[in-house]
């Protein structure tokens, strides 16, 4: 990876000092608090701004882009060249990252070892007509290499979710699940409590029919008016018959009046109601 600096010198005295202040404004703060005016001992150090002009992601990625930037053969390399000018890279990058470096200085080992074994008589393989290439393995990574990373390329030119395009999203507010407010454990409790409350305020009546005879009543207010001259209108009521017994007695002198079997008088105003057996012409002859 290639890369050059660019350094700014350190202000001098000549250099204006502070710009013209309105209403006391602060340029600047340093740790909090504020500056009216520029130190005249800055200093920018010569690394603080750095440019990368190419960018290689390993050793073999630099080794590949020196090949093909000049159009050497991949299966017939010229050691020499790639090697210096690979060496030449290195010796840029030391000085800055010694980490970054450790990974070149290993393939520039790797170099120096193919261009030293060049140079020196080849080796003839056990059953091979031809001695083995030292450049051989180093060609085969290179392929591999420039196969994964076309391949990066092609899958990198594709378009992608949210680079290219846009997933498409409706937002429908009807839709929407409403959302509930939260109830704590105290607040559950007092409703229980409340729902218990109620429940006991209910109860529950049971109502049964009771056949009750209103013909059979007639014939008891009857029985109990007869030989009497006047009956007071309480006493034909029996209470310990219950509400029905009452009611149906009632509706039985209600029917017994209706017929003109009995007669309801009353001498005037909130006096005592009495009740008799209707008056006949027989009663008035016996009379």
């Amino acid at each position: 990876m290639s890369q050059a600096v660019l350094s700014e010198p350190g202000l001098d005295a000549s250099t204006p000092s502070q710009p013209e202040l309105i209403d006391g404004v602060a340029l600047a703060r340093l740790y909090g608090e504020p500056l009216f005016k520029l130190p005249t001992d800055l200093y920018i150090p010569p690394d603080a701004l750095e440019v990368f002009l190419e960018a290689f992601e390993g050793p073999l990625d630099l080794l590949l882009y020196l090949i093909r930037k000049q159009n050497f053969n991949i299966l017939d390399i010229p050691m020499a060249a790639v090697t210096r000018q690979y060496l030449s890279y290195v010796d840029e990058i030391r000085g800055r990252n010694l980490e970054l470096a450790a990974e070149y200085l290993l393939m520039a080992a790797m170099l120096i070892e193919i261009k030293s074994r060049m140079l020196l008589p080849p080796k003839k393989v056990a059953g091979s007509a031809e001695p083995e290439d030292p450049r051989a393995e180093l060609v085969r990574r290179l392929l591999e290499y420039e196969q994964m990373k076309l391949a990066a390329q092609r899958i990198n030119q594709l378009p992608q979710l949210g680079r290219d395009v846009l997933k498409a999203q409706v937002f429908v507010e009807q839709a929407l699940k409403p959302r509930l407010p939260d109830v704590n454990a105290a607040d559950l409790a007092a409703a229980w409590a409340d729902i218990l409350k109620r429940a006991k305020l209910v109860q529950h009546h049971t109502i049964t029919r009771e056949a009750l005879s209103v013909r059979e009543y007639m014939s008891k207010v009857l029985k109990r008016l007869a030989g009497r001259k006047f009956s007071v209108f309480e006493d034909l009521f029996d209470a310990s018959k219950g509400v029905a017994g009452v009611v149906v007695t009632f509706v039985a002198m209600l029917e017994l009046s209706r017929e003109a079997l009995i007669e309801i008088t009353q001498a005037e105003a909130f006096a005592p109601i009495y009740v008799r057996l209707a008056y006949t012409p027989r009663d008035a002859a016996e009379a």
